[in-house]
């Protein structure tokens, strides 16, 4: 729901999304709980050790994320075209890099079909889908040697910044904006997580001054974004640090290496909210019936909403009113996002049965469940 709203720019909503009180987004959550998910569904057929079937399995996924992603670019296309020969506006074209296609339409037709050439906002399920070619190594990995796993894929994401080793684009010169060799950590993380999670355990265990910690480092960060006194002498701090010497990996905010201080500050949330009885009292409640089923059906939600997030670009560009259309693009999207959603949950549903109640989940899971 966040990255629709941020995906968005411009609206009163996107001030209130998680970006706006911290060093982190919600890229970092949607890659972290993406490792959770892996480790949930495809732990039980990796135990034993790597079977065709499991690869089968991650392979197909990975996949299905292309073609998704090959068809919400297509749309976003049309979308962006349409607007363009409606209004007249070539301007359109320029955010996002849609201009290419108008102007090289050979070239970037092969970068788009190779992945070389992805256009803004339309860019995570690629780096989503060259994880999943790895999650089966990771999370087999992951449950013979949980620290060796972490050691690993701290290293790669270490050589990675060092070096700058990502995915190339084509056909413009540089790598993918989110580059797999270092979001990786945020992914195996996730599957450290889910894999203690199915054996009724916590990968970092509750401790209360850890949690103290944690709770200072968000408040801290809250107040560096907000009181531009702190944000004046932190930012000087860091390039000080960074002239002396320091690699920008941890001193800078840089998204496609997913610097230090992103990472930390999403560490430390996931940690708060992940404290024992928070999430599931929040997630059981009536209230949240509708969020547990876009998250139920998180593929066809994600690229509804990427749809619909290119078309409200394209209203707010030409359009750019007010609050009530605002409310229109936002409310209107989730809207019908959780439409999608229960749509889906009526296909599944066998011919003739009646409803069945979710069950609440006992306090050490050990039940499968799939993203």
């Amino acid at each position: 729901m966040m990255i629709y709203i941020n995906h968005v720019p411009g609206t009163i909503f996107e001030h209130i999304t998680s970006r706006n009180f911290g060093l982190s987004d919600a890229a970092e959550g949607f890659v972290f709980m993406s490792g959770c998910a892996v480790a949930l569904a495809y732990g039980p057929r990796l135990a034993g050790g790597i079977s065709r079937g499991a690869l089968r399995l991650a392979w197909m996924r990975a996949w299905t994320l292309y073609r998704v992603h090959i068809l919400t670019t297509l749309l976003a296309i049309v979308i962006v075209g349409a607007g363009v020969l409606w209004s007249g506006e070539t301007e359109l074209l320029r955010p996002n890099s849609f201009y290419m296609l108008w102007e090289d339409p050979l070239t970037v037709g092969v970068g788009l079909v190779t992945l070389g050439h992805q256009f803004g906002y339309i860019n995570i399920l690629p780096m989503y889908g060259a994880l999943m070619l790895a999650a089966p190594f990771l999370v087999r990995l992951g449950q013979r040697r949980p620290l060796g796993l972490l050691a690993l894929s701290v290293a790669i994401w270490v050589l990675s910044a060092l070096f700058r080793i990502d995915l190339p684009n084509y056909p413009l010169p540089g790598g993918w904006f989110f580059n797999p060799f270092s979001w990786q950590l945020l992914f195996s993380l996730g599957i450290l997580t889910g894999l203690a999670l199915r054996d009724g355990r916590r990968f970092v265990p509750a401790s209360r001054w850890l949690l103290a910690l944690t709770l200072f480092a968000l408040l801290y960060a809250l107040v560096w974004v907000k009181h531009p006194p702190l944000m004046s002498t932190m930012n000087q701090s860091l390039s000080w640090l960074y002239h002396q010497g320091a690699s920008f990996l941890f001193v800078a905010f840089d998204k496609t290496y997913v610097s230090a201080p992103r990472l930390l500050h999403f560490l430390a949330l996931a940690y708060a909210l992940s404290w024992p009885g928070l999430i599931r009292a929040l997630t059981a409640s009536r209230l949240a019936a509708p969020v547990r089923l876009l998250g139920r059906y998180a593929l066809w939600v994600f690229a509804t909403g990427t749809v619909l997030s290119i078309a409200a670009q394209v209203i707010k560009a030409l359009h750019p009113a007010g609050m009530v259309q605002d409310m229109v693009l936002i409310l209107g999207g989730l809207a019908l996002q959780y439409a999608v959603a229960h749509w889906q949950s009526q296909r599944a549903k066998p011919r003739g049965s009646a409803p069945v109640a979710m069950p609440v989940l006992p306090e050490k899971p050990r039940l499968q469940t799939q993203r």
